[in-house]
């Protein structure tokens, strides 16, 4: 009798590992583990999946997005629970990265609104912003990958403590493109458009594209836009044109991608520009 319950207690959790081993196996992840990355994740369709204790939408197809911002610490804790209840956690290891120093010179209004009228534009246009990064829908636009918006010498990267005029700014959270004025600027990713302004303060001409799962490009400094907010586009797609509209010191493309409160390295999710001179 000893030896049958001995049998029995072994292979229950035979049957247990190989149950969980069964579940690790049915999520995978797409994706570098480094600040500023972004990871697709596959898992098994009915499960939830949180990062950090946030919840992340997850497709009906088991898709689900995770990203990794600029001070991400060292590890970020991805929890699943299965339709059937079983529950798999993961400790992510992120590779922390070492950022570049920008000076810039601007005229002082551009560094900060100084007018009640400047005030009053900054506020409108967060209050545009927040309200098109609430969008959540089902739609997985960004399974296609990304391109190039535009090509050209890259002027400013992800991460880069920006000190404007002497003073200490927030980082820079986009790639800068250096283009003439004009240069006709594509869609990275299909999408639906959420903001499309003319003239905001701090990014002049600027365009938000939703990618599903809250997961968005923002295009800057934009001379004309061609798109207008609701329209659907296509990757590749004219959508604007390179400016240096808003606090910008001269032409280029600032492009920059975010999910949920995460700002994403765009040049993390497109291969190295080719046969590009300054």
């Amino acid at each position: 009798m000893q030896n049958t319950c001995r049998r029995l207690s072994i292979w229950l959790t035979c049957c247990l590992l190989l149950s969980v081993s069964a579940q690790a196996a049915a999520t995978s992840l797409d994706g570098p583990l480094i600040q500023g990355g972004l990871i697709i994740g596959t898992t098994t369709p009915g499960a939830s999946v949180w990062q950090d204790d946030q919840p992340v939408r997850v497709s009906s197809e088991g898709k689900f997005l995770l990203g990794f911002d600029r001070d991400m610490p060292a590890t970020s804790r991805l929890k699943i629970r299965q339709a059937d209840g079983q529950i798999e956690q993961r400790i992510l290891p992120i590779q922390q990265r070492q950022y570049a120093i920008q000076r810039i010179q601007l005229p002082n209004h551009k560094v900060a609104p100084m007018t009640p009228e400047a005030i009053r534009h900054t506020r409108r246009d967060r209050r545009l912003l927040i309200q098109a990064r609430r969008r959540n829908d089902d739609r997985q636009d960004f399974i296609a990958g990304f391109i190039w918006p535009v090509t050209g010498p890259i002027s400013g990267v992800y991460g880069s403590q920006r000190i404007l005029n002497g003073q200490k700014k927030r980082p820079h959270y986009g790639v800068d493109v250096a283009r003439p004025t004009g240069t006709p600027v594509v869609a990275p990713a299909a999408g639906i458009i959420t903001v499309a302004e003319p003239d905001m303060f701090y990014s002049g001409g600027t365009l938000i594209i939703d990618h599903g799962h809250q997961l968005t490009s923002a295009l800057l400094h934009l001379s004309e836009l061609s798109v207008r907010v609701g329209d659907r586009v296509q990757q590749g797609q004219l959508i604007g044109r390179v400016g240096a509209s808003g606090r910008a010191t001269g032409p280029h493309l600032d492009w920059r991608i975010k999910l949920r409160q995460h700002q994403v390295d765009p040049q993390l999710l497109v291969p190295p520009m080719t046969g590009v001179t300054k």
